[in-house]
């Protein structure tokens, strides 16, 4: 059988699974191994050797199959990673921002130096070079985190634990940076003692 019509066949049963699942996410089945078959492949080749044609022989299904979902491979790798990565643990509201803060930065160090981690630094790194990737990722992943830590910020402020004047997103960004270069750089462990310096030493001189 050609390679030519075996893609047909597949989209015809793509199409059919499509009809049968209407009002649900086009063949699941299909859009689990496609997922599946970028993150084997992003662990294989890397990002820069990662091909739709190769997503879409890993998986078994036609390019246009995959076409039909993701318009770019950056796109595809985007939900092949989110969709293999937990929900953000939230701050915790123990009464004390500066102890809630303490305690996530070292939640997030501890995902980081995980799976999520590799898979994190590979996003960041190559969103140097992919537009897309880099303000898909910033949408998914920071923004939603930074947005929390904003509004942890805003009720220390609130409370009086944080000075009036200080710029929550220069904080947010003095908190996470370090963590954010340690993980990119590897020039030294993320550990909960660096979390731990890291927010005494952020936090220094905030009083209000």
């Amino acid at each position: 059988m050609s390679s030519k019509f075996s893609e047909k066949s597949e989209e015809l049963y793509d199409e059919a699974c499509d009809a049968k699942h209407a009002g649900r996410p086009r063949c699941p089945v299909a859009h689990r191994n496609i997922l599946q078959a970028a993150r084997d492949l992003v662990a294989e080749v890397g990002f820069a050797g990662l091909t739709i044609e190769g997503v879409a022989a890993r998986a078994g299904v036609g390019k246009t199959t995959i076409y039909r979902r993701w318009p770019n491979k950056s796109s595809l790798v985007l939900d092949a990673f989110f969709e293999d990565i937990s929900p953000p643990a939230g701050f915790a509201d123990t009464g004390n921002v500066r102890e809630d803060i303490r305690r996530q930065m070292r939640k997030l160090v501890k995902e980081l130096n995980g799976p999520t981690g590799c898979k994190i630094a590979t996003l960041l790194a190559n969103g140097q070079f992919d537009k897309d990737m880099a303000e898909a990722f910033r949408a998914r992943w920071i923004e939603q985190r930074r947005a929390e830590a904003r509004d942890v910020v805003k009720r220390g402020i609130a409370q009086g634990e944080i000075r009036r004047d200080v710029d929550p997103d220069v904080l947010v960004d003095a908190l996470y940076g370090p963590i954010y270069f340690r993980l990119l750089s590897g020039h030294a462990p993320l550990t909960p003692a660096f979390a731990d310096a890291l927010t005494d030493l952020v936090l220094s001189g905030l009083d209000d």
